[in-house]
C-alpha cells in the first residue's frame, strides 16, 4: 500500500541530516558533493538521504553537463505546515483558555486575601 504525500514528507523530515540537507538547499542549489560535506558518512549514504527526499517530492535533481545540482521544492512543506498549521491553532486556543482560567483564580485569590484582612 503506497504512503500518503504527507507521510513521506514526514518520513524524510525524520532524519536530521535530511533536515540539514534541505536547510542548505533552501540558501539556493547544491551538487551532491556540496551537499555531502558538512557530514561525516560516506558519499552513497548521502546519495540515499538525496533518494528519500527525491521520493517525498522535497528536492528535484538536475543534470548540467557534469554537475546534477539540487534543488529544493518547497510544495511539500507547505502541505506539511498546513498540517501542522491546525493543531498549532487547537493548542494556542487551549492556552487561552488556560490563561483566562489562570486569570480568574487568581482574581479569587486577591478577593479572598482582602476579605481575611
Amino acid at each position: 500500500m503506497p504512503a500518503d504525500h504527507l507521510s513521506t514528507t514526514f518520513a524524510a523530515l525524520a532524519d536530521p541530516t535530511r533536515r540539514a540537507i534541505l536547510a542548505r538547499l533552501a540558501l539556493g542549489e547544491a551538487s551532491v558533493a556540496e551537499l555531502a560535506q558538512p557530514f561525516s558518512i560516506s558519499p552513497p549514504a548521502v546519495t540515499k538521504h538525496l533518494k528519500v527526499l527525491q521520493k517525498a517530492g522535497l528536492i528535484t535533481q538536475g543534470r548540467q553537463a557534469q554537475w546534477r545540482p539540487c534543488k529544493l521544492e518547497a510544495a511539500p512543506l507547505h502541505e506539511a505546515a498546513d498540517f501542522i498549521e491546525q493543531y498549532r491553532q487547537f493548542w494556542e486556543q487551549r492556552f487561552d483558555r488556560l490563561d483566562s482560567y489562570l486569570q480568574q483564580l487568581q482574581a479569587q485569590e486577591k478577593n479572598n486575601g482582602r476579605k481575611n484582612k
